[in-house]
């Protein structure tokens, strides 16, 4: 087996770094200390801070796409368990790491100001996320587990920002009581 790159080190140890300092915490010597890499490999393989952000945005993206596929796309799953599956990833994923809720939110909170790729990356991933939730309510709708005149684009949009706002509080309180009132609402006033 190979050994990985300087390149794998840093994104792979920077993305650690970022998600639990945030990326304006972390400053690049951080990264390539945490990489175990000289400092000069972090501007042989990244023009910027920010392309460094985007692309370990994209290698958390890609944790994301399993997480997607055990939940939103999970076929065994009726169309409303497999979102409130979703939903309830976060409270799990939350309790082992309540400190670093999820890069998401932390780049949107944090970077969407000051880097427009990023903030344009970011808008991509929610609209990704938003289009599967909402194909899952439309397929609710369809068997008839939803009401006919749903709108499942606007509740789609709801639970992404739901879930968003929840983790950023829990991550706040160290505790997931916001996330949990959210599971709840939606389970027994939303998709009913």
């Amino acid at each position: 087996m190979a050994k990985p790159s300087h390149r794998e080190k840093i994104l792979t140890e920077g993305l650690k770094v970022v998600h639990e300092r945030g990326f304006a915490g972390a400053s690049v010597r951080d990264i390539v200390q945490a990489a175990g890499v000289p400092q000069g490999s972090f501007t042989n393989h990244f023009v910027s801070k920010e392309a460094f952000g985007l692309e370990i945005i994209d290698l958390y993206f890609d944790s994301t796409r399993q997480m997607v596929g055990q939940t939103l796309r999970n076929t065994s799953l009726s169309p409303i368990a497999r979102v409130q599956a979703y939903v309830d990833f976060h409270k799990g994923a939350l309790e082992c790491a309540m400190h670093k809720g999820c890069l998401f939110g932390n780049f949107t909170a944090e970077s969407t100001e000051h880097s427009e790729p990023i903030r344009a990356r970011l808008v991509e991933i929610y609209d990704w996320l938003t289009d599967i939730i909402c194909g899952c309510l439309d397929e609710a709708i369809q068997a008839g587990a939803l009401p006919r005149d749903f709108n499942s684009r606007q509740v789609a949009l709801f639970i992404i920002a739901s879930v968003q706002g929840a983790v950023l509080l829990a991550k706040a309180q160290r505790h997931t009581a916001a996330l949990e009132s959210f599971s709840t609402i939606l389970a027994t006033n939303v998709l009913r």
